[in-house]
């Protein structure tokens, strides 16, 4: 193991001994405070549940950086929920990031690459341009969740992303139970589409609405084995499906 990324792993270990029986709120409270975890931004889809982590961040540190990835080929719906929360809640500091217009006319100019190639798209509208965006943060906040799929649910607080960076999971235990009592509570405004059947919103080419009975992120990438979109890692390694055992194991100690 690179030493960068031998010194992260024990940071991330270090870190989740730290804050193991702290709530969301103080882990996330804490973590935008400890200089051992560094510069942090927001990363949001403005998504079905986004909301939550959005509004707890506008609270305890409205200044944080919300970094906000527009693929281009998002639902409308999502486009005019992203500017609702936008002017509802006091961040002082979102950005749209999005992918290099040469790049997407290089290798995406008739928008077909996710008929042919889910990853190489999501690496085209998700990974690179975030990766830019991150450029000079110490982490990034994400609202990844353990009941949410197979690969996240041995999540931890904090985790790393390969030799780069820390993630910071601060609703990693929380179930959906307590993020509809959060948005009660707060009367915090709703994605259109949850109502519509999309439980889990990505790109509207690649999302489809989910069954009663489904699992909440069955309609993304539907009919293939892709649980994530490239922007999280594994063990360093992209998240394609469900992890096996001994993988969960290794997760869970780092």
């Amino acid at each position: 193991m690179p030493h960068n990324a031998r010194n992260l792993t024990e940071k991330a270990a270090r870190l989740n001994e730290r804050y193991r029986h702290h709530s969301a709120t103080a882990v996330l409270e804490r973590a935008l405070h400890d200089a051992d975890v560094g510069k942090l931004a927001l990363v949001s889809s403005f998504g079905a549940e986004s909301v939550v982590l959005l509004h707890l961040v506008s609270v305890l540190a409205p200044a944080t950086p919300v970094l906000f990835i527009d693929t281009m080929v998002l639902f409308p719906e999502t486009l005019t929920y992203q500017q609702e929360l936008a002017e509802r809640l006091p961040l002082t500091d979102i950005r749209t990031i999005r992918a290099d217009a040469g790049a997407i006319w290089r290798d995406d100019p008739d928008g077909t690459l996710h008929q042919f190639s889910t990853d190489a798209c999501c690496d085209l509208r998700k990974t690179l341009p975030l990766e830019r965006a991150l450029q000079g943060f110490g982490g990034w906040i994400t609202g990844r969740k353990r009941f949410q799929a197979g690969s996240r649910a041995a999540l931890e607080f904090f985790e790393v992303e390969g030799d780069k960076r820390l993630k910071v999971n601060p609703l990693a235990h929380w179930g959906r139970d307590d993020l509809e009592e959060y948005m009660v509570n707060n009367r915090l405004p709703r994605h259109p589409l949850v109502t519509k059947g999309y439980p889990s919103i990505g790109c509207a080419p690649c999302t489809s609405p989910v069954k009663p009975g489904e699992d909440p992120r069955a309609g993304r990438w539907r009919g293939s084995a892709k649980e994530e979109c490239g922007i999280h890692f594994i063990n360093g390694r992209v998240a394609r499906g469900p992890l096996p055992r001994d993988n969960d194991a290794k997760e869970t100690a780092a």
